[in-house]
């Protein structure tokens, strides 16, 4: 499931991260990548030992992490902390599927869904999309400063070659109760389903019916 969600950060967010990050210490985004992705990776990310980390992570993970829609569709069990990624004139990130099982020996998790947050204005840079392999076709997506795109972490996706500008973006991934994405999928949509009913008609049986069905669900394909 793809799923666009709008403003995760705030202006005041947006503009805080952006001076953070305008003259911070970027280093080449090779040395974060895999086998598959080392080969055709072209981008910086700022370093791993830089002190805007915490900083960055407090507004950014904390406001993605707490957004409904977010909770709604990924169900997180375990959330990696962002990679805050920036894509000069010339640089793109060819076709890849992210790593299964990612983060250091004592803290893995295995990759279900990955998240691309935009901080920057998209008219401010051209090219920089990431476009993304489906059933029906491929995905050109490139949203506005603030937005977020979730995706299966399985998903085939590249980003397009910047060739104006720059684009700076915060990725991270989730490891979900809910291993396959169509159980998910499923989920969400019978959520946001609920959700209506709790909200309109809270009182009828057939609101207690679905929000029961949805409990069971969650509790038969759910694991922590």
């Amino acid at each position: 499931m793809l799923l666009t969600i709008k403003n995760v950060l705030s202006d005041n967010q947006l503009k805080v991260i952006q001076i953070l990050l305008k003259n911070a210490d970027f280093v080449d985004g090779k040395l974060s990548a895999g086998k598959e992705a080392d080969k055709v990776k072209n981008n910086t990310e700022l370093s791993l030992q830089s002190p805007l980390h915490d900083q960055l992570n407090q507004m950014v993970m904390s406001s993605l992490i707490q957004h409904p829609e977010y909770q709604a569709s990924v169900f997180p069990l375990k959330v990696a902390t962002a990679f805050y990624a920036r894509y000069s004139k010339g640089m793109e990130y060819g076709y890849h599927v992210d790593d299964p099982i990612m983060g250091p020996m004592t803290g893995r998790y295995r990759s279900d869904v990955s998240t691309t947050v935009f901080l920057n204005d998209k008219e401010t840079y051209e090219g920089g999309e990431i476009v993304i392999k489906t059933a029906f076709g491929e995905q050109n997506i490139k949203l506005e400063a603030g937005d977020a795109i979730i995706y299966p972490s399985s998903s085939l996706h590249r980003v397009n070659k910047v060739t104006r500008g720059e684009r700076l973006v915060a990725v991270t991934w989730a490891q979900s109760m809910v291993k396959e994405a169509e159980k998910r999928a499923i989920l969400y949509e019978l959520g946001q389903a609920r959700d209506v009913l709790l909200t309109k008609e809270s009182a009828t049986d057939e609101t207690s019916h679905v929000s029961n069905v949805y409990a069971n669900l969650l509790r038969r394909w759910g694991s922590v």
